[in-house]
């Protein structure tokens, strides 16, 4: 038996407030019933009757519930891509503690504020792979984003490419009913902008036409910082200390040309609030219908037998003073 709300404060005041209420209302009776030679003990059962239906209409304010039901929830959500940058330079600390976990404590923070959502999650540096598949287990996927790390994928510079052709064609593989409207599909991209790959027009033009919205949001400062590694930082080809810069000339440019917005999450601003509210303004487009197990709320039982007895005690009435 599990009930859908707690018994609180509320609840034992109104039932404290009942049984202080009808011991004066019986002890005024008995004063009243004594002076005449008549006996008061008839409104015992009256008593026990009315605690009774009074109980059970506690009962079923709580809710009781026993078993599941299984319901349909018809819903009007969107799929949500999270593309996550996991190159060595998210690494660099210019970020507090850095800027991989700083990322990864807000797409939490987002996964959360989406429940009605499907959120896939992809990770990406010089090449990209799906770490989790569209889903509205948010529960594995928090579980996922809380075990990212840089050495998910071989040491490489950073290419933003491959992770959009990956997701672009996850959206073409995806079947969609005759007659339908397209689900509406959003992308986040969260990368400190440092790309190395190629030519990015291709992808950008199919990812314009397949109608998905590209958000990017661009982690690290201008000044940038070193990249620290076991026993040093990371050094470039002449033997230097490597420093990694925020770059986000090329993350404004996506979200631009795809009807997306950019944002910047640095040492002094936070913008994943307004990426949130961005989101939230991709409306769904194609409705869908879940079966979700619920618990069996049975508060009809208790409040059926409780009006009963209400009625009960209505109709019939008892003479304490008689002539």
């Amino acid at each position: 038996m599990n009930w859908a709300y707690p018994l609180g404060w509320p609840e034992l005041t109104a039932l404290l407030v009942f049984l202080f209420l009808y011991m004066g209302y019986a002890v005024r009776t008995w004063r009243l019933a004594a002076p005449l030679q008549q006996r008061g003990w008839r409104l015992a059962w009256k008593l026990v009757l009315r605690l009774t239906y009074f109980s059970l209409l506690l009962v079923a304010l709580l809710g009781p519930a026993y078993g599941l039901t299984q319901q349909p929830v018809r819903t009007a959500g969107k799929d949500v891509w999270l593309l996550l940058d996991v190159s060595r330079s998210m690494d660099a600390p210019d970020v507090s503690p850095t800027r991989l976990l700083k990322a990864r404590a807000e797409l939490s923070e987002l996964i959360n504020r989406f429940q009605a959502d499907r959120i896939g999650l992809v990770v990406f540096a010089a090449d990209a792979y799906v770490q989790c598949p569209l889903t509205y287990d948010q529960s594995a996927l928090q579980l996922f984003v809380n075990t990212i790390q840089t050495n998910l994928l071989p040491a490489g510079t950073t290419d933003l490419a491959p992770a959009l052709d990956l997701v672009l064609a996850r959206l073409s593989a995806t079947p969609q009913p005759a007659g339908s409207p397209p689900r509406a599909t959003a992308l986040v991209l969260v990368s400190d902008g440092e790309d190395f790959g190629e030519n990015l027009e291709p992808t950008v033009r199919q990812l314009t036409r397949s109608g998905a919205r590209l958000f990017t949001v661009g982690v690290g400062t201008p000044e940038g910082s070193r990249i620290p590694r076991k026993g040093g930082y990371v050094r470039d080809a002449n033997g230097r200390d490597a420093v990694t810069r925020l770059e986000p000339k090329t993350l404004r440019r996506l979200a631009e040309q795809t009807g997306g917005q950019y944002f910047e999450l640095t040492d002094q601003r936070n913008e994943f609030p307004l990426l949130v509210n961005a989101l939230n303004r991709v409306e769904g487009q194609a409705e869908q219908v879940r079966t979700v197990s619920v618990a069996d709320n049975r508060y009809r039982y208790p409040l059926a037998l409780a009006l009963l007895l209400l009625g009960v005690d209505i109709l019939l009435t008892v003479k304490i003073i008689r002539p």
